[in-house]
Parts: C-alpha cells; structure tokens; sequence
C-alpha cells in the first residue's frame, strides 16, 4: 500500500513544495512543531533510514543541508534541528525543524498553520534556496 507521501510524490496528494528532483523531494510538514517545520522524503519507498541506498541517503543529506540554510533564513531561528522517527509515516523522511531551544523540537506542539502562514513561510524559504544558486 502506498503512503501517503508516495501519494504526494505522484501528485495525488498536494503539498507546499520546497525542492524536488529525480531522487527527494522536500515539502512542508502539514503539522507545523514551528513554522518552516519542512520534511525532506527519498522518491523510493523506503521505510527505514538504515535501508536506503548510500547514494541516495548521501544526496538527501546533501540536499536537505541547502534547504536547511535557507530555512534558518527564512525562520530567523538561531539553529534547525534535524530528527528521523519515522513512526508517523513508513517511508524515509528527515525532518527540519526551526528551533530555539530542545524544548522546540516537541513534537507534541505540532499544529495546523492557516494557508496564508505557510503560503508565506515557503515564498520565504524558496526565496532565500533561489539566492544560493
């Protein structure tokens, strides 16, 4: 059975897209633990970290670190905390978290934003990842 993130990778679900190639692709999280909470998924799925391929687990660190950056920008966040549960969703998925102090990346303070906040929160994030280039 295909998860929801495949799903959303085939474009039978929407999202708040951040980056996409031929291997990741990130997007917003739907529950925000803090605005610019983005999530960055291998294509394939796979639904433990210890079981992707080096080369594709390599290129999504790679990719999220850029995205990253540019949501530390975006947010204003001193740091972007990075977590992989994975029990939410089984398929591979980092989270990237904006945080100001360990008590941020409380899961338990994940909500709904209104479609104007994430709207914004990712016109921000894009604008700062299209300056990198």
């Amino acid at each position: 059975m295909a998860s929801i993130f495949t799903k959303i990778i085939a474009g039978e679900l929407p999202c708040y897209k951040i980056y996409e190639d031929d291997r990741v692709l990130s997007f917003l999280a739907l529950d925000q633990v803090n605005l610019g909470h983005t999530l960055v998924i291998c294509k394939e799925e796979i639904n433990h970290w210890t079981e992707v391929p080096a080369d594709v687990y390599a290129h999504l660190h790679k990719v999220s670190q850029k995205i990253g950056k540019a949501v530390l920008k975006a947010s204003g966040a001193p740091r972007i905390g990075q977590m992989v549960a994975g029990f939410e969703v089984p398929h591979y998925h980092l989270h990237m978290i904006p945080a100001w102090s360990i008590p941020d990346l409380d899961f338990k303070k994940a909500q709904r934003r209104t479609e104007a906040e994430m709207k914004q929160i990712q016109a921000e994030i894009l604008k700062h990842l299209e300056a990198m280039k």
